[in-house]
């Protein structure tokens, strides 16, 4: 397969995952981080850092996935643009962000943010669990195993 596993890797909690899959199907693994987070280049894994900037590394994944990626990101703004140029967008909890739900889930980020300007808090995300992380790998096996058979056709 020519696709790579792009990965927004700053704060991602599913990065072994990432690798052991990929390295099951022979694809490539980019990570790219802040020089904030120290990530581990190994063999089938690339590791870019970029500026601390707030959306630095988001700008970088945009401008450098192709068509058929697969990109595991948190941020709904990166997934948009990932949908955008042809690619397919992964939470680490597993949530494939696609056509029917970016909008809903950017115009709820929107509304949360202005709730958050206006003097009211939220509870934050929920814990990361051992549920999500099998839902995230689930999922991500079936979109390689996907990407795989149309490969043989």
């Amino acid at each position: 397969m020519n696709i790579s596993i792009v990965v927004d890797g700053d704060s991602c909690p599913v990065k072994a995952e990432i690798i052991e899959l990929a390295s099951r199907f022979g694809v490539h693994v980019l990570m790219v981080s802040s020089h904030d987070h120290v990530l581990q280049q190994s063999e089938g894994v690339s590791v870019i850092q970029v500026d601390r900037g707030q959306d630095s590394a988001d700008l970088y994944i945009a401008n450098h996935i192709a068509k058929g990626d697969i990109v595991v990101t948190q941020d709904y703004g990166l997934a948009a643009l990932v949908i955008a140029k042809s690619c397919q967008a992964l939470s680490p909890r597993g949530e494939q962000y696609h056509t029917g739900n970016i909008d809903y889930l950017l115009e709820r980020r929107h509304f949360q943010a202005k709730a958050r300007r206006g003097g009211r808090y939220s509870k934050g995300p929920k814990p990361f669990t051992d549920e999500d992380r099998t839902q995230f790998k689930d999922m991500l096996l079936k979109l390689l195993q996907e990407m795989q058979e149309n490969v043989q056709f």
